[in-house]
């Protein structure tokens, strides 16, 4: 009886222990970079307006909607770049100068989403995130603060926004992603990346 406890406790502790694998289940990405390149004339066009790759743009439309521009999420993040009008559609607005939040038919209307996506990207990369040296790992960084919040991606180096800058500045890209395996609270950042970057290996 003792052993058998024993054998069930190690095997407890052993799945306590093990990190849950990001690739998990697998994931093609062809049909949705297939269907998110339709949009690419619209991604260059808000790419060049925020000074964001519409490379990267069209990566997070394959992933966020598979290119469905009328998708709309549980937790009610609308459009080709899911962008919910509580949080990134207010910062973009209050980036414009305009009050209140986008309408959920604004957020279904590509061309418009698609901007507000970008220009919501930019704010994280000049604002939140701005300091980060290494292009790769700026794109790691607006990529996991685009879908949990820049908030939650600083705090896992340190409390402080200017450490949390220098720490990351002292990470490759494979260091800081390592980094977000180990310590994001949300099990979805990693596979996010992993995600983001399947989509940009099959453009």
């Amino acid at each position: 009886m003792k052993l058998r406890w024993f054998a069930f406790l190690v095997v407890l502790l052993a799945g306590c222990s093990s990190k849950q694998d990001y690739r998990k289940p697998d994931w093609n990405p062809e049909v949705p970079v297939k269907r998110a390149m339709q949009w690419m004339p619209i991604s260059e066009k808000a790419g060049a307006a925020w000074g964001v790759s519409p490379r990267l743009i069209t990566a997070m439309i394959a992933v966020e909607s598979g290119g469905n521009p009328a998708l709309v999420s549980k937790s009610n993040a609308v459009g080709l770049m899911q962008l919910k009008a509580s949080t990134a559609g207010r910062e973009v607005y209050q980036r414009m100068g305009w009050s209140g939040v986008p309408s959920t038919s604004e957020l279904k209307n590509p061309e418009r989403n698609i901007s507000m996506g970008a220009a919501y990207l930019s704010i994280l990369e000049h604002g939140p995130l701005a300091g980060i040296e290494n292009p790769e790992v700026m794109q790691y960084a607006l990529v996991v603060s685009y879908v949990n919040g820049a908030g939650a991606l600083l705090r896992t180096f340190s409390s402080d926004r200017k450490k949390a800058i220098n720490e990351i500045n002292d990470l490759s890209a494979s260091e800081f992603f390592e980094h977000i395996v180990d310590n994001h609270p949300a099990p979805q950042a990693p596979r996010y990346i992993w995600k983001v970057q399947k989509a940009l290996d099959a453009m």
